[in-house]
């Protein structure tokens, strides 16, 4: 099983990121997968310049085929302005809806104050429908101060951020397992 998160940040080292590694890294641990984290940042420049899904450059292409092969996917975003990024949304708007469909998604955001923890409930979790994905049931919310830096500036998990996502993480292993065998008995769409 792949386990593939996409991280929504507009800059490379962010506290998204972060959350996005300890999500996919743990999930793919548990389950015996591997995993990987598409920074949007690191695509920004192309992606921007993408209008037609039917004329996407390679690089873009081969993100959108990588996650279109994950078993798991986890997305994380910032807030900012009581929403998503704009080419977190860019991203999914050139998505073919049925590469997503019964796709089971981590539910991921962070922001500066628990004042925007909603966005997971009222924008993330909508979009990922309209998609026809299989959204686990908990999600996290994170703030600024869930986060510390080591010494490469890198941000990692404080331990109350640590136990939330062992919560969701649990959720994700148990309906990995039983979505493999909700394939297997040919109920799924894809």
């Amino acid at each position: 099983m792949t386990v593939v998160g996409i991280s929504g940040s507009l800059t490379g080292v962010s506290r998204s990121t972060a959350l996005a590694n300890a999500l996919t890294d743990d999930i793919a641990l548990r389950i015996g997968g591997s995993s990987s984290v598409i920074r949007i940042a690191d695509h920004g420049a192309t992606l921007g310049r993408c209008a037609d899904p039917r004329a996407l450059p390679a690089e873009v292409a081969a993100l959108y085929a990588h996650l279109s092969a994950a078993s798991v996917v986890v997305v994380s975003t910032p807030v900012y302005k009581a929403s998503y990024t704009g080419l977190f949304k860019h991203f999914f708007d050139l998505l073919n809806p049925a590469d997503f469909r019964d796709k089971l998604v981590v539910l991921a955001a962070t922001g500066g104050s628990e004042q925007h923890a909603l966005v997971i409930e009222h924008q993330l979790r909508p979009l990922f429908a309209f998609f026809g994905a299989l959204t686990v049931p908990a999600a996290v919310f994170l703030a600024d101060r869930h986060f510390l830096k080591n010494e490469e500036g890198e941000y990692l998990l404080d331990a109350q951020a640590t136990e939330r996502v062992a919560m969701v993480v649990e959720q994700a292993v148990a309906l990995a397992g039983t979505r493999s065998l909700w394939k297997e008995s040919g109920f799924s769409s894809n």
